[in-house]
């Protein structure tokens, strides 16, 4: 049997409007991005006024040493999963969906988890979407469900054109936000105190130091298992690191415990008035900005997601594009009409099973081993490898034990529970043998008879 899936030089094109991003392979080597680029596409994630709200919540509730420690906490756990699932995206160039059909799922595994991640990320979308319109409206005036369609047609025709545009629009933002914030945040400090906000006790009901970690570990957990939509344009596992820490560093420890300081300030989460009220409409704008750069993620990921659903369960290949069109203009509607805030008790669920899709992924693809061979084969071919299992039942039997750990267990981080469940079992039973792949798929009759094309027939010059 032949090792890799090469692309037929005589199959059509799919051809659409946007960008598919190599949704269905590989991203080639030279296709992908530099360090600086990288890093301010990952510190755009950090940016946004709901972090200096989450700071305040726990500043409210919470000492600042004892803030430290659980934005510590959470930042620890959140960087150990990003590198180790993040790390797997960079080596392959593949995003999460496809990632799994080889790390613990296979073919027909994958689609639920494609189903679960793009129902997640796009319902998020929506609901940000929502918080966006109402927050604009009752800023400068207008219906919420105007700003819901604008913002949401927005952030559509950005990531229609995919990651680059998006990596563009990071360099844009990401500079004008936090020199904003800076701004802002100093003009407010200087005439207090720093020494005795950090002293201050907290003015609030006191927090526990496991709820603080879960609400800032847990908040983020599905971002870091679909950190590989990201790291899979990046060149080197060093850089995902420094980049991945670094925005942990800046998001929790910088953005987190300034809010927490703000939280003694005012003695109160609302904090965002203070950012917003000192920058004028430009700071408005930039604020703005930078929670689109943030949504537009979720709804990259979930494009992502529901391609690789249709190749596998209706053996269609879709364009990203057109799937973002689609998800974009579903979830702008949802957002305008105010549906998308019913749904957050659903997607908080959701929530819950996602996380141990990555504990399941690490577990395979670091420790375990037996299915991630014809990954390696391929890799430095940079195609995809002709074949996949069709299912590995035990993954399921792990996924939902794992995901009613999470759920129903009261201890701990509900979110750190089900991935670290997810990760035991599938080493323990793995190395035993029990976690076994049944049936084989074909790369070529995915779709018809077309081929998913692969990233590249041969390995480019200067390859890592």
């Amino acid at each position: 049997m032949a090792s890799a899936h090469r692309a037929d030089a005589t199959a059509p094109e799919v051809k659409s409007i946007g960008s598919d991003d190599y949704s269905l392979s590989r991203v080639p080597r030279d296709k992908r991005f530099g360090f600086w680029s990288m890093l301010l596409q990952w510190l755009a994630q950090s940016g946004s006024i709901s972090q200096f709200t989450l700071g305040a919540t726990i500043g409210v509730g919470m000492t600042f040493g004892d803030a430290f420690l659980a934005f510590t906490l959470g930042a620890v756990i959140l960087e150990i999963v990003i590198f180790a699932i993040g790390l797997a995206g960079m080596r392959e160039g593949l995003a999460t969906p496809m990632l799994t059909r080889w790390t613990g799922f296979g073919r027909n595994g994958s689609a639920l988890v494609s189903f679960v991640i793009a129902v997640s990320l796009v319902g998020w979308f929506g609901v940000q979407n929502t918080i966006f319109g109402n927050s604009v409206s009752a800023l400068v005036g207008g219906p919420s469900w105007m700003w819901c369609v604008i913002a949401g047609i927005a952030i559509t025709g950005l990531v229609i054109f995919g990651f680059r545009y998006m990596a563009l629009f990071a360099k844009i933002v990401t500079p004008l936000f936090f020199g904003m914030v800076a701004w802002s945040i100093i003009t407010t400090l200087n005439d207090h105190s720093i020494s005795e906000l950090i002293s201050s006790p907290p003015p609030g009901e006191a927090i526990p130091l496991a709820v603080a970690a879960t609400a800032i570990a847990g908040g983020y957990m599905t971002g870091a298992i679909v950190s590989p939509e990201m790291t899979r344009y990046n060149k080197k596992g060093s850089h995902v690191f420094v980049q991945s820490a670094s925005s942990m560093i800046l998001s929790e420890y910088i953005v987190g415990m300034v809010g927490v300081l703000l939280g003694h300030l005012v003695k109160s989460s609302d904090v965002s008035h203070i950012v917003l009220s000192t920058s004028g409409a430009f700071g408005v704008m930039v604020v703005l900005m930078s929670t689109a750069k943030i949504n537009d993620w979720n709804l990259y990921g979930s494009s992502l997601g529901v391609v690789n659903f249709f190749q596998v369960v209706f053996r269609k290949r879709l364009h990203r594009g057109v799937v973002t069109v689609v998800l974009g203009i579903a979830g702008t509607l949802l957002s305008a009409v105010g549906i998308m805030t019913h749904f957050t008790e659903f997607l908080s669920l959701l929530g819950v099973m996602i996380p141990p899709i990555g504990g399941i992924i690490v577990a395979e693809y670091w420790v375990v081993k037996r299915m991630r061979k014809p990954l390696d084969d391929t890799r430095e071919a940079e195609t995809l490898p002709l074949t996949s299992p069709t299912w590995v039942p035990m993954s399921l039997v792990i996924w939902v034990v794992a995901f009613c750990v999470g759920k129903f267990y009261d201890g701990g981080i509900p979110a750190l529970n089900s991935l670290a469940v997810a990760f035991l079992l599938t080493c323990a039973l793995g190395l035993l043998g029990w976690v076994k792949p049944y049936g084989t798929s074909t790369l070529d009759d995915e779709d018809g008879g077309s081929p998913a094309p692969a990233a590249r027939a041969t390995t480019p010059a200067g390859a890592a």
